[in-house]
């Protein structure tokens, strides 16, 4: 088997059908900073298993989310569709629940497969705020939507497992292969969704708050060094990109901060990442156990990563680097290690690559790109075969525009809604690495070459008016169907401190974006 995958990997065609087909085994976190994965990032926190992967497979170091908020970005890895073309808009607004997944190919197949844990890439679920701030998120107010960033210290050096549901999860896939597939005759694809290391929510706050908490314990804390955590530099609000000043002030973050604050906020989030590095052991070990982690492809990545305050900002929702570079790291039988992959990828090229895994051949017009010619020993790849861009978006909540991200060698280029209303910006990340410096006006030639090439990929400015007509529509059809509740509830929503303030004018400016009146 070991040679069949040598030769495919040399000469880019897919596995044979075979009875020794690879398992597959994707663990999925959710905020997970991808630059945590590589030097310099890996200097602060200790994470064994993710350098167990790095080690003995290949590491990814420019991977991208495609859309950086959670349904629509597992929607674009689940479907292998950039996420304009499933107009997976926010997150209410994703897949139908019948889409077919590059896992439901596999089980069609003969694969053996198991999904467990955090899926959340079809419609319909999320909080009601979430979706009604995606919604109105053109009108022209600004009310906070999440609760103030704040790291919460619970329990002793000995207190392990904080993530209850994550670990309850991750028990469930270590019993699934000792038991289920140990004892099978099929190769399987095992997937583990985990809710770590995004913030916490604080129901004892308010019932409808997001997630801000970093919630932590002194063990996990043990693992970072605080020596090596950086306080990000920022820019002064009246200095921020328009869509950027909405984001951090939505996110509740135009406030003071201390020095301190920020750094108890980033060494929380770095422990939270441990605990969820110990989680990816646990199913690593188990496979081993069971002798068949040497005939396993593992693959560890997440949806997209946590500003933790960096841009004066916590969560995603951004095309900063913080929220945009996911982890991505691939070990498996054939496959090189060691091996540091400066290639753009996204994870729309997870799915064509899971069928290239497994021998299967692909359906219909896939947005992604099979990964595997990039861990061969021969790594000359050409553009046919893998692009030199890479492509996120956005259009949902604490961002008041369409937000489109192109990377392309050195520069990273935003533009936003019609490309007219809003400038772009532009940073060139070789110079510029902590994103502070905007050189849209001194690259002209450079952004009318990038903004070209986005519009080829995606015509922007007809997508962006797509979904500022879904959002009136969703929200004419939610506020119709509240009927004479319609002002109570709006009013209750994680906003309501703000909105509670000016009820009748916030209702006259829905009214004004809903219907061109007061």
């Amino acid at each position: 088997m070991k040679l069949l995958a040598l030769l495919f990997l040399l000469f880019g065609q897919s596995l044979p059908q075979s009875e020794t087909k690879p398992n597959i085994l994707m663990v999925m976190s959710d905020a997970f900073d991808g630059r945590l994965t590589y030097e310099p990032g890996n200097k602060v926190v200790r994470l064994p298993y993710v350098n167990y992967l790095r080690e003995l497979g290949a590491t990814f170091l420019n991977a991208y989310t495609n859309s950086p908020i959670c349904c629509p970005s597992r929607a674009a890895m689940w479907s292998g569709k950039f996420v304009h073309l499933s107009q997976s808009w926010n997150n209410y607004k994703c897949l139908d629940a019948n889409a077919t997944t590059w896992m439901d190919l596999l089980e069609e197949n003969g694969y053996l497969t198991e999904r467990i844990g955090k899926l959340d890439y079809t419609s319909g679920d999320h909080s009601v705020s979430n979706r009604v701030e995606a919604w109105t998120r053109d009108v022209p107010f600004l009310l906070r939507q999440e609760g103030r960033p704040v790291a919460e210290l619970v329990g002793n050096v000995s207190t392990v497992r904080i993530q209850e549901t994550d670990w309850k999860n991750t028990d469930k896939a270590v019993k699934w292969i000792r038991q289920r597939a140990a004892s099978s005759h099929q190769p399987f694809a095992l997937y583990l969704g985990l809710n770590l290391p995004h913030p916490y929510s604080n129901k004892t706050l308010d019932t409808t708050a997001g997630g801000f908490t970093f919630r932590t314990s002194p063990y996990w804390l043990e693992k970072v060094s605080p020596e090596v955590i950086t306080i990000p530099k920022w820019l002064p609000m009246s200095a921020m990109h328009p869509v950027d000043y909405y984001s951090t002030f939505t996110k509740n973050c135009s406030g003071p901060f201390t020095t301190e604050e920020v750094r108890s906020i980033r060494a929380f989030y770095y422990a939270m990442c441990a605990e969820t590095d110990l989680m990816l052991g646990y199913v690593i070990t188990a496979l081993r156990d069971t002798n068949l982690l040497n005939n396993t492809v593992v693959i560890f990545t997440a949806d997209h990563g946590e500003l933790a305050m960096e841009h004066r900002q916590f969560y995603k929702m951004s095309m900063f680097e913080g929220s945009s570079r996911v982890p991505l790291l691939v070990m498996g039988p054939g496959l090189k290690s060691g091996l540091q992959v400066e290639q753009l990828v996204s994870l729309v090229d997870l799915f064509p690559t899971m069928l290239d895994i497994a021998g299967v051949s692909a359906v219909g017009n896939l947005s992604g790109h099979s990964l595997l010619p990039l861990l061969s020993k021969d790594g000359a790849v050409s553009e046919k075969q893998h692009p030199d861009w890479v492509l996120s978006e956005y259009h949902g909540c604490n961002a008041n525009a369409s937000t489109y991200m192109l990377r392309h060698g050195q520069w990273k280029y935003i533009a936003y809604a019609d490309g007219l209303s809003l400038p772009p910006q532009l940073f060139d990340l070789n110079l510029d690495k902590d994103e502070l410096h905007n050189v849209v006006y001194k690259f002209p030639d450079e952004v009318a070459d990038l903004d070209r090439l986005l519009r080829r990929i995606v015509d922007y400015p007809k997508v962006s008016t797509a979904v500022h007509l879904y959002n009136k529509e969703a929200f004419a059809a939610w506020r119709s169907s509240l009927g004479r509740n319609y002002s109570q509830v709006i009013a209750n929503l994680r906003w309501h401190e703000d909105w509670q303030k000016d009820m009748l004018a916030n209702e006259r400016a829905i009214n004004k974006w809903l219907y061109g009146t007061l």
